[in-house]
Formats: C-alpha cells, structure tokens, sequence
C-alpha cells in the first residue's frame, strides 16, 4: 500500500468510530454523504487507497489496540441533533435580544396603572430563559459562549447602522433626517443595553451554576427564579441609567425601573414553569439520541 498524504485524501475522510459495532465512520468527500463501514472489511477495501497516513494509521490502532484514538470528528459525540438544538436556542437568543434592543427606544406610557416602560421589558425576560436553558443542558461555558455570540452579532450591527447615517442621502428624501436621529438614539440605547446585557446575564450564569452546585442539582424551580430575579434588578438599573440618564428626570428613570423589575420578575416566576417543561422534553428527546449514539 502506498503512503498517502493529506494533499491526496480527496475521495474519503475518517471522522470517527461507532465503538459498539465495531465500524469506522466515512464520508465521501465530494456529496458529504456519511457512510458506516465494519472496520475489517475496510482493511481490505479500495477506501484504504484514498486515505491519508494518518487516519490509516489510526485505523490499524483502533483495531488492533481497541483503544479509543482521537480523530479529526469523533462520531459518538457529534449528537446532531443536540447541536441542532443548541444552534436554535442561540438564535432565539439573538433574535429576542435584537427585537427587544430596538423596541427598547420607545418609551411607552400604560394607562393603567400610570406608568412608562420601553416596550422591549415585556419580552426581554425571555432571553433569561434561554439563557438558563442553555446553562442547564450545555453548561457554563457553551452558555457564555451564546451570550458573547448575541453580544458581538449586536455590536456589529450597531456599527453598520452608524456607518449608515455617515453615507449620504438623496436630496428630495424627508425621511433622511428622521432616520439618522433614529439611529443615533437606538445606538446609544443598544450600547447601554449590549453592556446590560453582558452583565447581567454573566451574573444570571454564575448564579444558576452556584446554586446548582449547592443543591445537588435539585430544585429547579429555586435557581432559575434566584438566579433571574438578581440578574433582571441589575440589568434593570444598568440599562435604565446608561440608556435615560441626561434625557430623562432621574424620578422617572427611577419609576421606569421599578416597573421594569416587577414586570420581569413576574416573568422570572412564570419562566418556572417553561423550564420544567423544556427539561422533560430535553430529557426524552435529547437523552435517548444520546445514549443510541454512545
């Protein structure tokens, strides 16, 4: 057999092993297409020639030693559908944020019972849900991963709003001036809720690991209410003052932020009952593909 380099592996690639049945995991190169192969038959197939050194060598390893070798893509923990999942929950993330981000520029007076409130404090609380899903299924780290994800992609965006009041507009168009004092007041708000944001959610992780380490994992119910409840007070005042202050009296900054609180602890307590409800879908939809693939 001639040695193979990795310039040459053009047709196949190894990503992995299926440990329970003995097989090696290919995918042809040009359609994408995953096949399973039984690792003896491919000793002696043509799918040998067209691999590189290393991944032949770390089949005759895996089936002469019946160790675990590591490969490029290790099968048994690709788990699709969890990363699927994981990749929806970031978009909700994202898409929560940014709506509840611009709808944050619009004050709005309630007439009942008299009070202002942005219009993004009603659906806001949801990020925290996610994000508690996030932390309870992925742990810490994939979690702040989601978080920096929405923060950056959010950035990025109030960058290229600002680029757009620079350009220049036509002549006869009257909409051109409303537009830029738009821009220039969302951007200022997204940049007082971007840091909100981080913050508070940074601390909503921190809590929900913490008090699920001192419980042993039991009483759900206790660190996604705990855990929001902190996080919704500090995002609250960080957001209001950054965002009102200068603009605003600080009485109604301090009005505006006593309703946003209560309103999103009221969400704290109701996102109790849509985290037990993900859990056992997680754990029935998640947990059997799991344990099928390992």
């Amino acid at each position: 057999m001639n040695c193979k380099c990795e310039a040459d592996n053009s047709r196949y690639k190894l990503l992995g092993f299926e440990n329970n049945r003995r097989s090696v995991i290919i995918m042809v190169v040009a359609t994408g297409k995953v096949i399973k192969v039984k690792m003896a038959p491919l000793l002696n197939s043509s799918i040998m020639d067209d691999l590189s050194s290393v991944e032949i060598k770390t089949i005759y390893k895996k089936f002469y030693s019946q160790e675990n070798p590591v490969t490029a893509y290790d099968f048994k923990d690709r788990h699709e559908r969890s990363w699927m999942i994981y990749v929806v929950l970031n978009l909700m993330l994202f898409t929560l944020y940014m709506f509840t981000n611009i709808a944050a520029t619009k004050p709005i007076f309630l007439e009942w019972p008299g009070v202002v409130v942005t219009a993004g404090a009603f659906l806001y609380p949801l990020t925290f849900l996610v994000v508690d899903v996030l932390n309870e299924f992925y742990g810490l780290r994939l979690a702040r991963r989601a978080i920096f994800f929405a923060f950056l992609s959010n950035a990025i965006i109030i960058a290229m709003l600002s680029v757009t009041t620079h350009l220049p507009g036509l002549s006869d168009w009257k909409l051109d001036e409303p537009y830029n004092q738009v821009i220039g007041h969302m951007s200022s708000v997204l940049i007082a809720s971007l840091i909100s944001f981080l913050v508070s959610e940074y601390v909503n992780t921190y809590l929900l690991c913490k008090i699920k380490e001192l419980t042993n994992s039991k009483y759900l119910f206790l660190r996604v209410f705990l855990s929001t409840f902190v996080a919704v007070i500090i995002d609250s005042f960080i957001f209001c003052f950054l965002a009102f202050y200068g603009v605003m009296e600080t009485s109604l900054i301090i009005d505006i932020i006593v309703v946003q609180v209560i309103i999103k602890v009221c969400f704290a307590l109701f996102n109790v009952f849509p985290a037990y409800g993900v859990r056992a879908l997680f754990n029935n939809y998640i947990a059997v593909e799991s344990k099928s693939m390992s």
